[in-house]
């Protein structure tokens, strides 16, 4: 429980993962001991869900909106380990393509780290099972140089895509399917069958734009999409008529094309007719806007961040360092910073903890009880007996004051680089509370 808590704020947030843990060992544990004593296992579960609202609410309205390239730049910083290097590349990379822009990392193949801005497309599909990850750590698929079968088809056989499978086998290349709709223990079947690695995408978009979208990606890749109006059938696919590209990164929600194989002037003139049905005056407004979507997907870039090294050791380590740090930056951008160092979570439970907020639902206090008391766990010891000497009071000024551990002096958490991103404190907080509801049940 306490690893998927974890994992899912890592993948999230990119820090987090110590709070998360801490809190849900907690949780857990306190849990059990009030069910053994005698808590009903459904009013603790209630009124625990109950707490983890409120917090949620307190710190999505005490969350400081960061828009400077300092500020920026310092959320990076510390999300990387204080390295002001990672942390001002990754500003660099976000001041090239804008806050929801497309970056990536990659293993360089230098000493040194540098960017790059590459041809590329992102898409929001990603994989349709956990069973294609090939980075159980990351939770992603990467590939290298794979095959792209694109698909409007229903798949409803092994038959339709085994040449597919056949024709990357016998090249040793992994093999990408968009697919319109398909079964995925039929595609794992012969991903284990053959000696092919496999990964399923549902086809982005809908309807006519699905279509479009399709051709973008073939035109990109150099590949065919098999419709219905196609000649040929998917189960006659060679590999002459699979796309190709450079890498390919899939998560749960999204999926990254870097360096496609298309021919570039048949990618140049794919997008001049885009911008030509842009122009026409009879194109309406929701047609358009999915036609410049399309557009600045094909013609925008995709910048990656090569991380560089003198062995493949400190390459892993650096790399998982920028993803890191990648992803806390993103979410701080989207949803703010808070003071860190545990005082957020301090803070809540203290302006929570009164008589209206635990009595708000009768036959859950204990359950509010209990998250609000387990809230200050991630705190320092040594701050903890001062805060706990009266639940009731207001946060007090000096409970922001704490030791920095990189300039070892004391300072206030709101005004120094002690800060964390709004999600990192409470994107586990309803997974922490659900485990416990699965967990307490078997004891």
């Amino acid at each position: 429980m306490a690893g998927s808590d974890k994992d899912h704020v890592q993948v999230k947030t990119g820090d987090g993962t110590t709070t998360a843990t801490v809190l849900a060992r907690a949780i857990y544990s306190e849990g059990v001991k009030n069910i053994a004593a005698g808590c009903n296992p459904m009013d603790l579960r209630r009124g625990s869900q109950a707490a983890v609202d409120r917090v949620v609410s307190f710190l999505s309205a005490h969350a400081k909106t960061i828009t400077t390239t300092a500020e920026i730049a310092q959320v990076a910083t510390i999300s990387a380990n204080g390295d002001a290097y990672v942390g001002g590349l990754i500003v660099q990379a976000m001041e090239k393509v804008g806050k929801e822009g497309v970056i990536t990392v990659k293993e360089g193949k230098t000493i040194e780290d540098k960017i790059e801005i590459t041809e590329g497309m992102r898409f929001d599909r990603g994989y349709i099972s956990p069973y294609f990850i090939t980075n159980t750590k990351s939770q992603r698929v990467e590939f290298e140089k794979p095959f792209i079968l694109l698909s409007e088809k229903k798949i409803s056989a092994l038959q339709d895509i085994l040449p597919a499978l056949e024709a990357t086998a016998q090249a040793r290349r992994p093999l990408t399917s968009s697919l319109w709709k398909t079964s995925t223990a039929r595609l794992l079947l012969p991903a284990s069958s053959t000696s092919s690695v496999v990964c399923a995408v549902k086809a982005p978009g809908f309807g006519d734009n699905r279509k479009s979208i399709l051709g973008d990606l073939a035109i990109l890749t150099g590949g065919t999409v098999f419709t219905d109006e196609l000649d040929v059938k998917l189960e006659r696919a060679s590999a002459e008529m699979l796309g190709s590209t450079g890498s390919i990164t899939v998560t749960k929600d999204d999926m990254i094309i870097l360096n496609g194989e298309g021919a570039k002037d048949q990618i140049a003139a794919w997008c001049e007719q885009i911008r030509a049905l842009i122009a026409d005056p009879t194109t309406g407004n929701f047609d358009r806007s999915k036609l410049q979507e399309r557009l600045a997907k094909l013609s925008g870039g995709v910048v990656v961040i090569k991380v560089g090294g003198a062995s493949k050791v400190e390459v892993g380590k650096k790399k998982d360092r920028y993803n890191d740090a990648l992803n806390a930056t993103r979410a701080a951008v989207e949803e703010g910073i808070l003071p860190g160092g545990g005082v957020a979570l301090l803070k809540v439970s203290l302006q929570l903890a009164t008589a209206s907020a635990l009595a708000a639902r009768r036959g859950g206090k204990q359950g509010q009880v209990l998250m609000l008391l387990l809230l200050p766990m991630p705190m320092p010891l040594p701050l903890l007996p001062r805060a706990e000497a009266d639940v009731m009071k207001p946060v007090d000024e000096s409970v922001l004051l704490g030791e920095d551990a990189l300039v070892t002096e004391e300072v206030h958490k709101q005004h120094s680089h002690a800060q964390q991103g709004y999600q990192h404190p409470i994107l586990g907080a309803p997974h922490w509370s659900a485990g416990r509801k699965e967990n307490v049940h078997a004891h």
